[in-house]
């Protein structure tokens, strides 16, 4: 018995240690625990319910960043507003450079601007940066965090790649199912409060017809809601799409007026009550567009 204690002792300490991972958003916390399994303990910075955009810098999110080994973001300037002051105070050298893993530079952004101005809302630079809302693109978010957990923690790299390779296998077979359930909804109108929804509604053919705000980040005056009741008769939507973190006020206003039924969802895990898991996120989302 003592020479096995003994032997134990003699291991790198890499073979039980868990890898710290925090994490900007909830859909990445989800996707990091199925590729790291026992391997990673995730900390997620920011709740689902919140606005992406604004998050409130709590002392708690600093400790987080003070403790990771490596930090996984969004990208495209999501977190533009809030974690660069977090990461500063963190003071953590492990999180800078190379410890860092930003997805947006795995997929492609739609929507990138080709000039900035101020008089076009409050854009993002780097392109729409909502883009995990295409399950489509949680293939290669999964692809990404794998290669970088492997090359944080080598040890660990074939069960990393084994776990992605079994995620992979399970997400082809939803993207399957909710292809066939969103194969008649091509075509169809949408209104939207913010753009958040347009990679979802770009991948299943889905053509939205105007945002109550007139410009990103810009409040719906009264003259751009009537505008848009207007193309809504016109045109025809099935519903309005709403994120749960602005206001309501104006779209049951425009519900009202066209007889469109309006309906929150959410734009990532614990946004709402039956968003309880990365799966069921989607869920959400095409059944609010196939009922």
């Amino acid at each position: 018995m003592k020479k096995i204690l003994f032997a134990a002792m003699l291991l790198p300490l890499s073979l039980f240690a868990t890898l710290k991972v925090a994490v900007a958003y909830p859909y990445i916390g989800a996707v990091t625990e199925r590729i790291g399994g026992e391997h990673v303990d995730v900390k997620v910075l920011a709740p689902g319910s919140w606005d992406p955009h604004f998050v409130v810098p709590r002392p708690s999110l600093i400790a987080r960043l003070r403790t990771a080994d490596a930090l996984i973001i969004n990208g495209g300037e999501l977190e533009i507003g809030w974690l660069p002051a977090l990461v500063n105070r963190a003071n953590n050298a492990k999180i800078g450079g190379s410890g860092t893993l930003e997805l947006s530079r795995h997929v492609t952004l739609i929507e990138v601007p080709k000039t900035l101005s101020r008089a076009r809302g409050d854009v993002h630079p780097d392109g729409n940066p909502h883009f995990h809302l295409d399950p489509r693109n949680i293939l290669p978010v999964a692809e990404a965090i794998a290669a970088f957990l492997s090359a944080k923690d080598p040890a660990n790299a074939a069960e990393y790649d084994r776990n992605l390779k079994t995620f992979e296998a399970a997400w082809r077979e939803r993207l399957a199912a909710w292809d066939e359930a969103m194969a008649s909804a091509g075509g169809k109108r949408v209104v939207q409060y913010h753009g958040i929804f347009n990679y979802f509604l770009r991948a299943y053919g889905i053509e939205s017809i105007g945002t109550i705000e007139p410009l990103p980040g810009i409040p719906p005056s009264t003259k751009h809601t009537v505008a848009l009741i207007d193309a809504i008769r016109l045109e025809g939507a099935c519903c309005i799409l709403h994120d749960v973190y602005h206001p309501t006020k104006t779209a049951e206003f425009i519900a009202a007026r066209t007889d469109v039924p309006l309906r929150v969802l959410p734009h990532d895990i614990g946004a709402t009550e039956s968003a309880t898991s990365l799966e069921a996120l989607y869920d959400a989302l095409v059944g609010a567009v196939t009922k």
